[in-house]
């Protein structure tokens, strides 16, 4: 009997980019697999894709979260300033 598959997207957007990706997996797979199986991680500089920053639909999620269909795994960039500090700037 084959396995059931699912379809989910995985996406990264930066200030100069926007990637993409529906993907099938086998039911069951996690986060990690599905970035693997997207090829975005090979498109972006070494260390972008950090197991510390994924979410599904703006949660946020380990690695071996498991996927359902539909989802959407989004790779979030670090902060390129802490709020709180943004903040205290606009105050100023």
């Amino acid at each position: 009997m084959a396995d059931r598959t699912i379809t989910a997207e995985v996406v990264y957007a930066d200030a100069g980019q926007q990637i993409l990706r529906r993907v099938e997996l086998v039911d069951g797979s996690t986060v990690r697999q599905a970035i693997d199986v997207s090829g975005i991680a090979e498109m972006l500089p070494d260390g972008a894709v950090d197991d510390r920053h994924l979410g599904i639909f703006a949660r946020k999620v380990a690695p071996d979260q498991i996927v359902r269909e539909g989802d959407r795994i989004e790779i979030y960039r670090p902060l390129m300033l802490d709020p709180m500090e943004a903040r205290r700037r606009r105050a100023r």
